[in-house]
Formats: structure tokens, sequence, C-alpha cells
């Protein structure tokens, strides 16, 4: 790819992550306004409302008070995220692989946003129907980012370019040649 289409879609990559992150920080800006100490808003009876909730766990509110457990792992991940990013082809047969990273990347980075400086992650996403845990934006983000990571690895790369790739993000396995 040319210098020039390579920033183009650096700067791309960035600005849709950004925005993605913005999304997510203003969407529980608005819940901590407006749903924070308030009854639940029914947005469509018995199976979807807004209902804000204080976080202190992970996922689905498993190991509350983990703060440094889990800002540790977001560490961690971040750096493997951007040693990835660093290191990933940047051909179109990756992109699938750039939006994952974008989608993971906002995700994680807006869930840590709120533990660092809250001690909690705001959630008001609530499924009623089936009693589903109270999600938020970036929860979606990073759902979504697993999904389309196993439909990309298991349907879209073949096991050649999945072991091409591994060698030039991880260069110094054993093994590599």
């Amino acid at each position: 790819m040319s210098d020039k289409k390579s920033l183009k879609f650096h700067i791309i990559f960035w600005f849709s992550t950004l925005l993605l992150l913005a999304l997510d920080q203003f969407t529980k800006y608005l819940a901590a306004i407006h749903l924070k100490n308030q009854p639940a808003i029914p947005f469509i009876e018995n199976i979807f409302s807004l209902q804000y909730l204080e976080n202190r766990g992970a996922a689905f509110g498993i190991m509350q008070g983990g703060k440094v457990f889990f800002v540790i792992l977001t560490i961690i991940f971040l750096f493997l995220a951007f040693w990835i990013y660093c290191r990933l082809p940047l051909t179109r047969r990756n992109h699938p692989i750039y939006v994952i990273l974008s989608l993971f990347l906002a995700g994680a980075v807006g869930n840590f946003i709120d533990r660092v400086t809250m001690n909690y992650v705001i959630d008001f996403f609530y499924f009623e129907l089936i009693n589903f845990p109270i999600f938020n934006v970036a929860d979606i983000y990073v759902t979504c980012g697993a999904i389309l990571f196993f439909i990309t690895f298991l349907f879209f790369y073949k096991e050649k370019e999945l072991e091409e790739l591994w060698n030039q993000i991880f260069p110094f396995r054993k093994g590599n040649s």
C-alpha cells in the first residue's frame, strides 16, 4: 500500500476508534445524568429498558471489586492490541482484523476510563425479557468484535494465511523460520 493510502487508512482507523469511544463515553454520561437514582425507563414494555447500574466487576457483574486486576488486564490487552496493530500487514485482506481491533480498543478503553476515573463501569441497557445482565455500549463493541473475530478466523482466512499472519505478528515465536 502506498504511503498516502497507508496514512489515510491509519487516520480512518484511529478516527473511527475514537468516534466509537466518544459514543460510548457520551452514552454513559447521558445515563449518569438521566438514569442515576431514577426508576428504570421501559423502552419496550417488559422486554427492554434503560436502567442505571454501577458495575464494579467485569462482564455480567462477575468478580466484583476486582479493579486492580481489570486495570492490569486491560493494560496488557492494550499492549497486545497495539503490538498486533503495528505488526499486522496493511493489506485489504487484513481489513477485518483492523475492524475487530477498533471495536476491541474502543470497548476496552471505554470501560477502562470508567474503572480508573470512577472505580466502576456505568451500565444501562437491560433486556428484561431474558433477565440478561445490564450492559453498555463498550460491551456491545467487545461482543461484536468477538463475534467478528470468530467468524473471520473460522471462515475468512485459510489455515496457511493464519500461519503467515501469526509469524508476521509474533516473529520471535519458537519454531519461526
